[in-house]
């Protein structure tokens, strides 16, 4: 089962680097909740959070889970001679 552990394992790293946590030494917790704080944390910290929240939805959203191959049994080959059927 496909996991998000890589990217929580990076964006942790990324608010513990970020200004916020490193040098003003607040908590991550206060970082990313207080809006005034979260200033001081990095963009790419933000687009890291939004993959994971991205991660952590495709894991429950059956609508976008994969059902299989797609057009599985079906060759290229019959499908444009399908068509051109369809074409005259």
């Amino acid at each position: 089962m496909p996991s998000c552990d890589g990217i929580r394992d990076e964006y942790i790293q990324c608010l513990l680097r970020s200004e916020c946590v490193f040098i003003k030494r607040h908590s991550v917790e206060e970082c990313v909740k207080n809006k005034d704080l979260a200033t001081l944390i990095p963009e790419r910290c933000h687009m890291l959070r939004q993959s994971l929240f991205e991660c952590k939805r495709g894991l429950l959203d059956m609508r976008k889970r994969m059902r299989g191959v797609p057009n599985s049994g079906v060759r290229h080959s019959e499908t444009t001679e399908d068509s051109s059927k369809w074409s005259e």
